[in-house]
């Protein structure tokens, strides 16, 4: 999730849960230790606050912060004892997993190093469709 969905996820959250707690918007500020001004740009969705005082705002509002972050509880274990939750992968991905776990660590390391010059948004990749593919003409 970019910071601009972050900010519009937070902000109408928070201003639910506030409201359901019949507070203004200074009342949950004080209480969180933060400025009215503050708190009224994240409830708006024009500012993004700092791990710190995301904190406080939850502990303000008397919520979790994955329900501010948007975060379900099927997405994250509940205590740093259980597991993390399977995350369902598509064919592709799954036969990829299985491909590189047979490759030696530095095959698996040069193609993380292509990954993440891929991911750059200085590089600019263009791919085909498999219904453009067939239409191509062959060399």
């Amino acid at each position: 999730m970019t910071p601009e969905e972050l900010m519009t996820t937070i902000g109408p959250l928070a201003r639910e849960a506030r409201e359901r707690l019949k507070m203004n918007q200074a009342e949950v500020a004080r209480a969180a230790g933060i400025s009215a001004v503050v708190y009224g740009k994240i409830e708006r969705g024009l500012m993004l606050p700092a791990v710190p005082t995301l904190r406080k705002i939850t502990l303000a509002l008397g919520i979790s912060s994955d329900v501010l972050l948007g975060i379900s509880p099927k997405e994250v274990a509940r205590t740093m004892n259980e597991p993390a939750p399977e995350v369902p992968l598509s064919p592709e991905l799954r036969k990829l997993t299985r491909t590189l776990r047979a490759w030696p660590e530095e095959k698996v390391r040069f193609l993380a190093r292509m990954a993440k010059l891929l991911d750059s948004p200085s590089v600019r990749v263009e791919f085909l469709k498999d219904s453009e593919k067939e239409s191509e003409p062959e060399d």
